[in-house]
């Protein structure tokens, strides 16, 4: 498929909003790349990267290689990603830390209107669908409510840390952030990262990379062979995740990652039970604003999610 300059900016646009979402502990990249329709390309991008590319690039040349990679979409979609963690990250963290439950509460409704959304896409329902759909919230609910785990530097610990956080980025329902807090392996990166660990950031760059692309090889083979059981597990991910998202919380514990707060344990309260301003008809009317969106994005999407399988 052929695709213009306003394709790939709006793919830009895509990244801008995974990066976004990736960099909050409870939402996830993967769900954006799914309610944007270019979740499976993204994970048929991925998995083909191997060897044979060089090969490739060898026989035929870097045109022929950069279009078996599928490449513009690939810089496309990371330019996003990467202008959102030096903009529209800044942003999001600000209206979290001093809007949060009026954030929470569109990301919640836009998070419910994307389990309709990946669902619908469920040709037939039959009870290995339904069972596969109730599995993945179990296992996504458990998750969202682990403690953290003790903080490791071994570099093999954030090796793994760094796979494993990776592969949540790109799994909808599950934040890569909030593995790392669960991982306790958060302060160690934000650290590095701020100290300009070149080596800590390398080793779990590394691990990133490696969980990348041994995951998406993963996900590829499951659409493939399948299909509808795989939609219906990632439709479980993102309905279990819910809980983790949903605007009124209770602080129970919490930790300082450097200059930065971090909450190790909450529990959800209802509006009426939250120590504080609930801000319940904003915070509904948000969440309607979330979920219309979605509704409205499809709409204009025609209804499909775009090609899978498309090429540059």
């Amino acid at each position: 498929m052929q695709r213009s300059l306003v394709d790939y900016l709006k793919i830009s646009l895509k990244g801008m909003a995974m990066g976004a979402a990736d960099v909050v502990p409870g939402v996830s990249g993967g769900t954006i790349a799914f309610i944007s329709g270019i979740y499976e390309e993204l994970i048929t991008t991925i998995s083909g990267v191997n060897l044979g590319l060089l090969s490739t690039w060898k026989a035929n040349g870097f045109k022929a290689m950069w279009e078996e990679l599928n490449g513009n979409f690939i810089l496309a979609l990371f330019a996003g990603i990467l202008v959102s963690i030096f903009s529209v990250m800044r942003v999001a963290n600000y209206l979290l830390e001093n809007h949060p439950i009026l954030i929470w509460s569109f990301f919640f409704g836009l998070v419910v209107a994307s389990i309709y959304f990946v669902g619908k896409q469920i040709p037939k329902w039959t009870w290995k669908i339904v069972l596969a759909l109730l599995i993945g919230a179990a296992v996504a609910f458990y998750i969202v409510s682990l403690p953290p785990l003790s903080a490791s530097n071994s570099y093999l610990f954030l090796f793994f840390a760094g796979a494993l956080a990776v592969c949540a980025m790109i799994l909808p329902g599950i934040s890569g952030a909030f593995i790392l807090v669960l991982l306790g392996a958060y302060k160690s990166i934000t650290e590095a990262a701020h100290d300009f660990d070149l080596k800590t950031l390398g080793i779990v760059g590394i691990g990133a990379v490696f969980g990348l692309l041994t995951f998406s090889k993963i996900l590829k083979w499951l659409f493939v062979h399948y299909s509808s059981i795989t939609l219906a597990v990632l439709t479980g991910f993102i309905a279990g995740s819910l809980n983790k998202i949903w605007p009124w919380k209770e602080t129970l514990e919490t930790a300082m990652y450097g200059e930065k707060e971090v909450v190790l344990k909450e529990a959800s309260v209802l509006p009426w039970n939250f120590d504080g301003d609930p801000q319940t008809l904003w915070s509904v009317v948000l969440m309607l604003a979330g979920f219309f969106l979605i509704l409205g994005l499809e709409m204009l999407a025609g209804n499909k999610p775009e090609n899978a399988n498309a090429a540059n």
